[in-house]
C-alpha cells in the first residue's frame, strides 16, 4: 500500500475542525527510483479512485526530464486506460510531430495504452487564438479535473504559468476560463497553459520537487500566500483541496 493509501484510509473527515485550512502533505525520498514508484502508485490509486466513483477520470500531466520517469512507470499500471482522459498542464505553439511537444509524448506513452489524449496547443500563429480555442475544448470536458500534477521552475513558475505580459490572467483572469496563451518574457516559444482557476478546480493535486532548496522555497512561497510574486504560491494561496508534495532529497 501506497503512503497515499494508507493516508487515504485512515482519514476522517470528522477530524477536521471546521474552517482550519488544509495544510500539504509533505512525503521525502532518499532514494529516486522509491519516489518514482510512490507517485505512480498515488497517481494510479487516484485514477482508480475516480472511474471507480465516477467511471472516468481526467488528469492534467506536465512533461518534464523529471516527470518522465513517473510517467513511465503510470504508463505500465494496469489501469482501465480507455476511461481516462489525460491533457498536458502545458504545451508550446509546435508541430504535434516536434520532439519538443508535451502531447507527443504523453500520445506515445498513454495513446497506446487506450487512453483519450487531448492536445492543448492547438495549430495557430497566434497565442491568444490558441489560448481561446483551447479554452474552448476544455469547456467540452467532464469538469473538473481529478488530478494536477504540478512542478515548480527555479525562478517559481508552474504549469507554464511565468512572468510574462499574460501571467495575470492565467493566474486571476475569469474564474470560468480554463486554458489561456501566453509568451514568456525571456522571449521562449508561446505557449499555452492551464489557468490558476482550473488548477484550484481539481479534486486533488500533486507537487514533485527536487532537493532542499527547491523544498524551502516552495515552504516560503506558500507562507506568503496571495502576496507572493511567484506563479506557484499566488496558485497554492487558493487552494482548497488537501496536496500531496513528493520532495527527492
Amino acid at each position: 500500500m501506497s503512503k497515499l493509501e494508507d493516508a487515504l484510509d485512515n482519514f476522517d473527515e470528522d477530524d477536521i475542525p471546521e474552517d482550519e485550512e488544509l495544510q500539504p502533505e509533505w512525503w521525502d525520498f532518499d532514494d529516486h527510483a522509491e519516489m518514482v514508484e510512490a507517485i505512480a502508485g498515488d497517481i494510479a490509486f487516484i485514477i482508480e479512485s475516480a472511474l471507480d466513483a465516477r467511471g472516468d477520470a481526467l488528469l492534467a500531466l506536465p512533461v518534464s526530464p523529471e516527470a518522465l520517469p513517473v510517467l513511465e512507470a503510470l504508463a505500465e499500471k494496469q489501469i482501465k486506460w480507455k476511461h481516462v482522459t489525460i491533457i498536458p498542464t502545458h504545451d508550446y505553439l509546435i508541430p504535434l510531430d516536434d520532439p519538443r511537444s508535451h502531447v507527443k509524448k504523453l500520445a506515445e506513452l498513454f495513446l497506446t495504452r487506450g487512453a483519450r489524449v487531448l492536445p492543448l496547443a492547438p495549430d495557430h500563429e497566434d497565442y491568444h487564438m490558441a489560448g481561446a480555442a483551447a479554452d474552448a475544448r476544455l469547456q467540452d470536458t467532464k469538469w473538473p479535473l481529478d488530478l494536477v500534477w504540478l512542478g515548480m521552475g527555479a525562478d517559481g513558475s508552474t504549469a507554464g504559468i511565468r512572468e510574462s505580459a499574460d501571467m495575470e490572467e492565467a493566474l486571476d483572469g475569469p474564474p470560468e476560463k480554463r486554458a489561456v496563451g501566453l509568451l514568456p518574457d525571456e522571449g521562449d516559444i508561446p505557449l499555452v497553459t492551464i489557468t490558476k482557476a482550473a488548477i484550484c478546480e481539481a479534486r486533488t493535486v500533486v507537487v514533485m520537487l527536487k532537493g532542499a532548496a527547491a523544498q524551502s522555497m516552495l515552504e516560503a512561497e506558500i507562507e506568503q500566500g496571495a502576496t507572493s510574486m511567484a506563479p506557484i504560491g499566488r496558485v497554492f494561496a487558493d487552494l482548497a483541496v488537501a496536496v500531496d508534495i513528493y520532495v527527492e532529497n
